[in-house]
């Protein structure tokens, strides 16, 4: 019990500590929103004065040119980037997160709540992608002025490091943001105070006379002209945040686009809802057809991870992931620690492993019941304060060669779709789990890890009995798990919220501009495209993707020398 108690430690910690450290820092910064960002409103306050005509013009004075629906990692950068030269709507169902008289939530983009780790994509991947070299550049270093640091590397991040290079994971590549073979330390998104930046604070670039932020707009579908040869994006429907139903329109010129950002999850659910997808599930739902695409949905993966316990007889101070190993085998290897202090957290939050934040897409859909997440909640509740000791090394896939599938329940947009990953599907994924469990066995037993821990080296048996016996998901254990390291990868995969796929280039949309393929002034920018998730962790190349494409429209609109600043 002791062991397996000590264990929940850093799956817990991730999100508590995210929580305590983003609330210790809002005191005092009441009207900061109101000062740099006066273009962000209430969704009720937005007139559906404009309306829909019958040859597809939209009349009145809320026509725009770009609506971009989703204000998180990929839609802030976009549209305050297409603000500069054209009118602009976006749209976020959350709220934002700056915490002052009128916002008090945290708005749902990636950046508010993840891990704060910085890294950019890998060469291979930008020239898989097409995309421009020397923009892909100008763009990440953009994201980088404004909100990205350099961590100030913890004791046991340094000791994650020397134990990764004893093992061959070399060179050292020091701090850098690039994504190169062997152990680095890489950026963050959380400054020397401690305090977050989200993509968020990118909309402060924007021209303010040019964009309209509208918050608690919780988008239904997209509307579609359809009179004429092929589908026409005319405009959105949404609901404020009274439940109240508004239609917001595209300017008449043919230029004019809405642009998908909701994410891996959001975006193939959105097609759908709108008409975009497989005849037969639209037909299921009686959603009347647009464009019919087999591959909506299709292609869903996520990096599975696996995590090795460290226990500690001292406290240690808190970290989050600052130290990266980008193994040859397909692996990376990343390390957490930390102390929690929160006793009203312990008691209402299960951190990583929380079946309400994620860890129920470990299981088929069928077995996802209400039931189960009571349960599991209920075996979380009286975790001691006394846990939250020691340290994690996690583990996870490159590059999944497994994949899924994403479905409607139903046709309300609030209810998250099916959504199924396969994790381990493909024997090579197994096989790379397994050799990555062995390398942080190996980190554990090492003199390095001993020495910081002031712990006994321990047999690999021990070692992942502890973290079996955390019930870290609700797969169901078996007896073999510490014997066979294929079946504790099965029993103990978690989830990192590195959701990629269900809307492929080529396949879903066009590869040069990411248009819908089937339907005229529709466009995605958001990782639904990728077939792979871009380095070690996506968020700064998701961020990179939104200024990147931004800048991309206004150069085929405005012509390839078009240059500003900010």
């Amino acid at each position: 019990m002791a062991s397996s108690v000590a264990t929940l430690q850093l799956f817990l910690f991730f999100f508590l500590w995210l929580h305590t450290l983003s609330s210790s820092h809002q005191a005092g910064r009441h009207n900061y929103s109101e000062f740099r960002y006066p273009f962000i409103r209430e969704a009720s306050s937005f007139s559906s004065s404009s309306s829909f005509s019958s040859s597809g013009r939209a009349a009145g004075d809320h026509a725009y040119d770009y609506i971009v629906v989703g204000g998180g990692t990929a839609g802030c950068p976009l549209a305050a980037t297409l603000s500069r030269k054209f009118n602009v709507l976006l749209l976020e169902r959350g709220g934002v997160p700056f915490a002052n008289a009128k916002w008090l939530e945290f708005s749902g983009g990636g950046t508010c709540i993840n891990a704060g780790f910085y890294t950019r994509a890998s060469t291979r991947f930008i020239k898989k992608s097409g995309w421009d070299a020397r923009l892909v550049h100008s763009s990440y270093t953009w994201v980088e002025r404004q909100i990205v640091h350099r961590p100030k590397v913890a004791p046991w991040q340094a000791v994650v490091r020397d134990s990764l290079l004893d093992l061959g994971v070399a060179p050292f590549n020091g701090f850098t943001y690039d994504h190169v073979y062997g152990t680095k330390f890489g950026g963050t998104i959380f400054d020397h105070f401690g305090r977050r930046h989200t993509a968020a604070e990118l909309l402060a670039t924007a021209d303010p006379l040019k964009l309209t932020v509208l918050v608690h707009a919780t988008v239904q579908k997209v509307l579609f002209d359809m009179s004429g040869k092929r589908p026409k994006a005319a405009g959105v429907l949404f609901k404020d945040e009274n439940g109240n139903l508004h239609q917001a329109f595209l300017s008449d010129s043919r230029r004019s686009e809405i642009i998908l950002s909701c994410g891996a999850i959001g975006t193939p659910q959105m097609l759908l809802l709108s008409g975009v997808g497989p005849r037969n599930e639209l037909e299921e739902k009686k959603i009347s057809a647009v464009a019919h695409n087999e591959f909506v949905g299709a292609g869903m993966a996520d990096n599975p991870m696996n995590t090795i316990f460290v226990p500690f007889k001292k406290p240690v101070e808190q970290s989050l992931i600052q130290t990266v190993g980008i193994t040859k085998m397909g692996v990376y290897i990343e390390a957490s620690s930390g102390f929690g202090q929160s006793n009203d957290s312990i008691q209402c939050h299960h951190g990583i492993m929380s079946a309400e934040i994620g860890q129920l897409s470990t299981l088929p859909p069928k077995q996802r019941t209400p039931e189960a997440i009571q349960a599991y909640i209920k075996r979380k509740k009286d975790i001691p304060h006394e846990a939250f000791k020691g340290g994690f090394i996690l583990e996870k896939i490159a590059n999944p060669i497994s994949t899924g599938q994403l479905r409607l329940i139903n046709t309300n947009v609030e209810d998250n779709p099916s959504v199924t990953f396969n994790y381990f599907k493909h024997p090579r994924d197994l096989q790379r789990c397994v050799d990555g469990i062995r390398m942080a066995t190996k980190m554990v037993q090492s003199e390095h890890f001993t020495n910081f821990t002031q712990c006994d080296k321990q047999t690999t048996d021990k070692i992942l009995n502890i973290s079996v016996s955390a019930n870290v998901n609700l797969v169901p254990k078996h007896t073999n798990d510490t014997k066979s390291l294929e079946q504790f990868c099965k029993d103990t995969v978690i989830t990192i919220w590195h959701y990629h796929g269900g809307c492929h280039v080529g396949k879903v949309v066009s590869r040069r501009d990411q248009k819908v393929l089937g339907v005229d002034r529709l466009r995605i920018v958001d990782g639904s495209v990728f077939d792979e998730s871009p380095g070690t962790n996506p968020q700064a190349t998701v961020m990179m993707m939104g200024r990147y494409m931004g800048l991309k429209i206004l150069r085929d609109r405005l012509g390839k020398q078009l240059v500003f600043r900010g």
